[in-house]
Order: C-alpha cells, then sequence, then structure tokens
C-alpha cells in the first residue's frame, strides 16, 4: 500500500517481522515466477512459495513458507476470494483500492499472528459489522421517547384547542400562549386550527382567481430541492443506470424494446402480447399465461366509421373478449369488429383497445421456447450445459438473453462450447448467454461452462427476448369504411414481449 499507510502483512504458519523492501521484493518477483501454460496454482523458490488464485483480471496471492501445509494454504485462499465480492461491485483494482480498508478489516478475522482462525464468511460478516447491543438499546430508549414526547405533545394541542373552544362559546378572549399575546394568537386561531398536534390550514372559501401581474414575481422559489434531485439523476446516469421520465404518459413496453415502425397510416393498430412462464428444472410447464390487446388509433375523422376483419388461426383455447361498444354478434360470427351504433365514429386520435385474449395452459407442447439447464457435479465444481429449442417455429425471438446464475466469489466460469455469444456479470454474478435471433433456421443451440458451485446455485434461470410476430397469431388482414365496404390503408405494430419467463 503505498503513501502512509501502515502495511500489514500475513504470513501463514510462521509469523515473523519483515520489512517493507522484503515484502514488495517477494510481490515484484511473483509476476516473473509465473510460467504460461501452467495447470497448477503454486510457485516455490528457495525459501517462500506462492500460492495463487486468478481473478478475473487479477491475482490474489499468498505468500507461505514451504513447510507450510499446502491444502490449509488452499483452503485459505479460497476464503480470501470469497470475501472480495462482497466489497467490491467489480473485480477491478480501483474498486479494491476504494474498498482496501474494507478488505483488510476482513483479511484480519481469517488470519491472526499468521495462523488461519477457525471462520466462516458468515461469521466474518457478524465480526465485521460491529453489531453493538448498548447501541441497540440506547436507541430503543430514544425511540421510547420519541414516542413519549409525540403523544405528549398530542395531548396538549387537544388542551389548547379545547381551551380556545370553552373561550369562543362564553364570548372570551381567546388566551394567549407561548409569548404570542392576544391578538396574535386571535389572529392564528382564525386561520387555523390544532388537531393531535398538527397545524392544519382550513379550506379556504371559493374566490375569483386575481389577476397575475406580467413584472418579474418576488415569491419564494423552491429550487434547491429540483437541483439536488438534478444532481442525483446525474450522478446515475453516470454510473450507467437508465433513468425513465416520468412526464407524461407512460409509453408502453413494446415502445421501449421495439423501434417504432417506419410509417403510420391514418388507421394504426397495436398487437401486443405478454408471456408469463414457469417450468420446473427437471421438465413439466408448471404454468404457462398469454395476454394479448388490439389497440386502435384514428386520426383522420373521415376513416372514423370503419370495421376490422380478424384472422385468427390459433386452435389452442384462447379466451377472447371484445370491448363494451363493440357489436359482439358480428364479431362472434364474422370475426369483425365493428361498433353497436354504425352511425358513430371511433374516437379521434386516442389509444382504444377494441379486443383482448388470454391463453392459460400447462401443456408442455405449447411452451414456445424450451430451456434445459443440467448442472453435474465434478471433481473441480460443477460442469453446466444448457440449449435451448424452438418448438413454435413460425416465431422469430430477438435479443433473446438467458441469464444462469453463478455463485458468488468463485470468479468466472469457464466457458467451453457456445453458439451466440456470452458475458459474465460479475457484480450481480450472472451468466448471460445471448443470441440474436432463434427462428427456424435456428431453432437449438447449446452452451457449456464449468464453474465451482453445487447444482442448485445455478437456478432460476430466466429468459427474455422480443418478438414482431405474436405467439396466438391473431391478426388484422382488412380494414373497410362501413358505407360501401371500401378498404382502407392501415398499418400494424405487432410485439411479443416477455413479462416472466423462468425455469426454477
Amino acid at each position: 500500500i503505498d503513501g502512509d499507510i501502515p502495511l500489514i502483512r500475513t504470513n501463514i504458519h510462521s509469523f515473523v517481522e519483515m520489512t517493507r523492501t522484503r515484502v514488495e521484493g517477494l510481490l515484484a518477483a511473483f509476476p516473473k515466477l509465473m510460467g504460461l501454460g501452467k495447470q497448477h496454482t503454486f510457485v516455490e523458490t528457495e525459501s517462500v512459495r506462492y500460492v495463487y488464485q486468478p481473478l478475473e483480471k487479477l491475482y490474489m496471492v499468498l505468500i507461505t513458507t514451504k513447510n507450510s501445509n499446502i491444502l490449509e494454504d488452499l483452503e485459505t485462499l479460497r476464503l480470501f476470494s470469497r470475501v472480495i465480492p462482497e466489497y467490491c461491485r467489480v473485480l477491478e483494482e480501483g474498486e479494491i483500492s476504494d474498498h482496501c480498508f474494507d478488505l483488510i478489516f476482513a483479511f484480519d478475522e481469517i488470519v491472526a499472528l499468521g495462523y488461519r482462525e477457525n471462520v466462516n464468511l458468515a461469521q466474518i460478516r457478524t465480526f465485521t459489522d460491529m453489531d453493538s447491543h448498548e447501541e441497540k438499546v440506547f436507541r430503543a430508549v430514544r425511540e421510547t421517547q420519541e414516542r413519549e414526547a409525540k403523544a405528549e405533545m398530542r395531548r396538549k394541542a387537544k388542551e389548547l384547542q379545547q381551551i380556545r373552544r370553552d373561550a369562543e362559546r362564553s364570548g372570551k378572549k381567546v388566551p394567549a400562549y407561548g409569548g404570542f399575546g392576544s391578538s396574535g394568537m386571535s389572529s392564528m386561531s382564525s386561520g387555523s386550527f390544532i388537531t393531535d398536534g398538527i397545524i392544519e390550514p382550513e379550506k379556504p372559501k371559493m374566490a375569483p382567481a386575481p389577476v397575475r401581474p406580467s413584472g418579474p414575481s418576488k415569491a419564494l422559489k423552491l429550487g434547491a430541492k429540483g437541483k439536488e434531485v438534478d444532481n442525483f439523476v446525474d450522478k446515475l446516469k453516470s454510473e450507467g443506470e437508465t433513468i425513465m421520465s416520468n412526464a407524461g404518459k407512460r409509453p408502453s413496453l413494446a415502445s421501449s424494446v421495439l423501434p417504432p415502425p417506419a410509417h403510420m397510416e391514418s388507421v394504426h393498430m397495436r398487437v401486443e402480447e405478454k408471456i408469463s412462464l414457469t417450468c420446473g428444472r427437471d421438465g413439466g410447464l408448471q404454468n404457462m399465461e398469454v395476454l394479448g390487446i388490439i389497440t386502435l388509433r384514428v386520426t383522420d375523422d373521415k376513416v372514423g366509421r370503419i370495421r376490422l376483419m380478424l384472422s385468427n388461426s390459433n386452435k389452442t383455447g384462447v379466451q377472447l373478449q371484445t370491448h363494451p361498444n363493440v357489436d359482439k354478434k358480428l364479431f362472434t360470427s364474422d370475426s369483425v369488429i365493428g361498433l353497436k351504433n354504425p352511425e358513430k365514429s371511433f374516437p379521434l386520435n386516442t389509444d382504444v383497445g377494441v379486443l383482448k385474449w388470454r391463453l392459460q395452459t400447462t401443456d408442455d407442447a405449447l411452451i414456445p421456447l424450451t430451456i434445459n439447464c443440467w448442472p453435474s457435479e465434478s471433481a473441480t465444481g460443477c460442469d453446466v450445459n444448457i440449449e435451448y429449442e424452438l418448438q413454435e417455429e413460425s416465431l422469430e425471438l430477438n435479443d433473446v438473453v438467458i441469464a444462469i446464475p453463478t455463485p458468488c466469489g468463485v470468479g468466472a466460469p469457464t466457458v467451453g462450447d457456445v453458439d451466440g455469444e456470452y458475458k459474465h456479470d460479475g457484480r450481480r454474478n450472472i451468466l448471460e448467454w445471448r443470441l440474436p435471433v432463434i427462428d427456424a433456421n435456428n431453432k437449438s443451440g447449446s452452451l457449456e461452462f464449468s464453474v465451482a458451485g453445487q447444482p442448485n446455485d445455478f437456478f432460476p434461470v430466466h429468459v427474455s427476448f422480443v418478438s414482431k410476430r405474436n405467439y396466438c397469431d391473431i391478426q388484422v388482414v382488412k380494414v373497410a369504411h362501413i358505407e360501401g365496404d371500401v378498404p382502407v390503408k392501415f398499418s400494424v405494430e405487432t410485439s411479443f414481449l416477455v413479462d416472466k419467463y423462468e425455469i426454477l
């Protein structure tokens, strides 16, 4: 550690005083002793042994004497490596430097005077939290005092309110309290009343609004709070967080993940579907629900009196529900959406949901994309094989992300064969398997990786994707005027999204 910070040395099983120069010399020699292509994780010299473990782009190094027990040293090194992710979000040099003192305090609980302490990760968390029973008692006493003070305040407020009411009934002056004087108290009581210790203003009587002057206002400007919020939002943006403004109408989920159509006609429809699916890791669909809606938007009053002809190719028992103003008999007999009153037009420049549908099933054959995650224990941890298969070949899934959780504190997994791309997020301990497109030409694929852990560590698996073709295959095929059945140009925006898709 540079600067004036004291250097803490840890030597397993042989605690001796060492100079700073000696420690720096040992650390400087370590990179030169490492050879390429070696499978073991220790290096020996004439006097010391280096035991090391890779942590992404960094190395955790333990320097011991040659007569130490290397099995105990490896166990100690493994515990050291599990401590680092508890304090560092990413395994980078800058992040470790920012939390160096937290790590030193945690390391000090593992090794004392050169010997390994019999502690685990949970005990280290407890010891470093420095929980105090006296502090808990002090906080409990303070909270009790605050509650008693608030109760006394409410009682005093009720007494003052009762005295004021009695004085008003008898026609006497309202007595003064707290040095305000009688006139000050009277003016305050005319504008507000006290209830349970909270001063609430009386509701003002309705009066015509005064004309606001055009000159500069000298009123109090509340800008400091807004600046703090803006600074906080800017800080989040600098850290890479996505900030969505809540001004105006909240956009739909489809508009946030799919680009808008290049051209929108005067009659535009959005066909949106969302799927919620839960599967067991050993197979078997626990629940699957698909919710869909057709939203109509008319921007020209000349094409307000129209009817929509639908094509429903779904044969899985979808439950359909039309808008209350839609002619249900016409829809049931001819699959046509039109208003009950043909003389009326659809609302102008307004999104109107005209048809909803729902599909709920536990039939495994209806799963659009099956995921099979198969972890098997090995001598070094777990070998995980995961594969996907598109069962509904008419779909084209884009931006598919299959997120597999990985154990905490074991580093990045070693990936073997993979179809597509992968990314390991060390901050969230997730391996993301990314596939740009899954369709009939790319209906299956697999990923293999190895990492320390147990089979339960790799569940639940979460899946996300977007598609421009809906699952239930309900589409608008024609739009026509009510009078004369003249076709009308229309545009359709279709999306199939994931609300929840997990393998437990």
